[in-house]
């Protein structure tokens, strides 16, 4: 071995202290997910507002996945979502109130679907993956449609019925259980998650994202962690739909809609891709504008998300959380160096 070559336990040691580096919680996350949970107790707070809110940042989350992490852009990540929401309505329809486990079961759902979607993209890129996912979505929510009997059509699935959780929280109109259910059930997967893209397998996709072709050339499945890739984000996409079908106890074709595709779309790029974070940060931006807006006019109160995309875009590039971090890094200056 050359005097040059490091050995091998000085790159295993140096391998396990650089994803030991990255698992570390910061003080900044832990303020976050204390500041979410401490809207609770706000007085006046729409708590069933913000339970939107938390759901949106999951389901955005899991958009992120597919296209900050792994770079695959969709136009149907809906899919997963209303299949997730139909699902657990299904469940609450026909006799299987109880939610956490219903959840888990729209999760399995909504997963062999991503599976089997990223089995079918996987040697699709550009403009024809986009249109591959769209064409999905739009199949499926024709479907939903017209399937009147089963989904009952426009009207959505009535006499959904959702058990109280474990037994004791019983879902209200103030919001105070589907608050702390979302709460957690989206705090537990966003831990699942942010150990998987701080392992060697999130890392595996952010190298197939910047270069596919020598990541192949090291010998990574890439093609296979497009399917896996597809199945997490679908299975957390999943989660977010039986949640706000949960929580809401209805469930309608809009939850497959190309529009629902667009909006998470558009919060994730507001808040910035490739920030576990990010999803969240742009669904309260997002929902909170969306809920002023529309008391104000609710025929053109998208006409302002979108003039706030255009500025967001100008002016953010990377979205509102990658450019504010960057921001407070020109600020966080390095110690001077002494004096020779």
């Amino acid at each position: 071995m050359s005097v040059m070559e490091p050995a091998p336990a000085a790159v295993s040691q140096s391998g396990h202290d650089y994803f030991a580096t990255l698992a570390r919680w910061k003080i900044w996350e832990i303020l976050f997910w204390a500041a979410l949970a401490g809207c609770y107790f706000v007085p006046e707070m729409d708590r069933m507002l913000m339970s939107r809110v938390i759901i949106w940042g999951l389901f955005a989350m899991s958009l992120d996945i597919l296209l900050g992490y792994r770079g695959i852009p969709s136009l149907g990540h809906a899919v997963f979502f209303g299949t997730g929401a139909y699902v657990a309505g299904f469940c609450g329809k026909y006799g299987w109130s109880e939610p956490i486990s219903a959840l888990f079961f729209a999760m399995a759902v909504a997963a062999a679907l991503g599976w089997l979607t990223g089995k079918l993209v996987q040697r699709v890129a550009g403009v024809g993956l986009l249109m591959v996912t769209l064409g999905l979505n739009l199949i499926l929510f024709d479907f939903v449609l017209r399937s009147t009997d089963l989904t009952g059509g426009d009207d959505g699935l009535q006499g959904i019925v959702i058990a109280p959780v474990l037994n004791m929280f019983r879902f209200d109109i103030y919001g105070r259980t589907a608050f702390w259910y979302a709460l957690v059930v989206s705090f537990i997967l966003f831990i699942a998650t942010r150990i998987l893209v701080n392992s060697p397998f999130g890392l595996a996709l952010i190298g197939a994202r910047e270069n596919p072709r020598r990541m192949i050339t090291l010998g990574a499945p890439v093609e296979g962690d497009v399917s896996r890739a597809f199945m997490i984000a679908a299975a957390i996409a999943g989660a977010a739909g039986a949640l706000l079908t949960q929580t809401t106890q209805t469930v309608a074709p809009p939850t497959l809609s190309f529009q629902r595709s667009a909006d998470v779309l558009v919060i994730l790029i507001i808040g910035g891709a490739g920030r576990l974070y990010g999803g969240f940060i742009g669904a309260i931006v997002f929902i909170l504008l969306q809920d002023y807006l529309s008391s104000i006019s609710p025929v053109y109160w998208y006409f302002w998300i979108g003039l706030l995309l255009v500025v967001i875009v100008s002016f953010f590039r990377k979205g509102l959380l990658p450019s504010l971090d960057a921001l407070l890094q020109r600020f966080i200056k390095r110690k001077p160096d002494a004096p020779s």
